[in-house]
């Protein structure tokens, strides 16, 4: 759960996302890095966002597709006031997890697609962050993404 977390782990999500935050059009760029990862390990996660299963993650398509770029840039911006709400709007983030794990249901999202989100985060950061991006550092993201994700879950199987 996102308010069992600790100071430590916060800190380390908090500073890698500034740094991430540093780079020219970061949404854009880290989204798409993001998605193109997601759609490589999880094909089927291509139709909830209406694309084929069959494209690849490579082609002008996908890669120029307005909805890819905005899908992208808007995940970005969710995980952006997701972690502006880690310290003093922890409760009320719970919740919004909770609601959108609901929401979610009603995608066609299932619990077994979020670990692979969530490996496609960690690869994401560890491509624009590079050597600075060390085992701690990944050790914090899961653990928060974990966090925030199990909130998600928990709506999602009381359906």
């Amino acid at each position: 759960m996102v308010n069992e977390m600790n100071y430590a782990t916060i800190s380390h999500v908090m500073e890698d996302w500034e740094s991430v935050k540093r780079t020219k059009d970061y949404e854009k760029v880290a989204g798409t890095k993001l998605f193109r990862r997601l759609f490589d390990k999880c094909p089927q996660a291509k139709l909830l966002f209406g694309f084929p299963i069959d494209i690849d993650v490579d082609s002008p398509e996908l890669l120029q597709s307005k909805r890819f770029i905005a899908q992208a840039i808007y995940f970005w911006n969710m995980i952006d006031t997701s972690l502006n709400m880690l310290g003093p709007d922890i409760e009320l983030l719970t919740e919004i997890m909770t609601e959108l794990g609901t929401k979610h249901v009603v995608y066609g999202v299932k619990p077994d697609m979020f670990p692979i989100m969530g490996d496609a985060l960690v690869w994401t950061l560890k491509e624009m962050l590079g050597d600075k991006f060390k085992d701690e550092n990944e050790k914090a993201w899961k653990e928060t993404y974990d966090a925030l994700s199990a909130d998600m879950i928990r709506a999602m199987v009381k359906k």
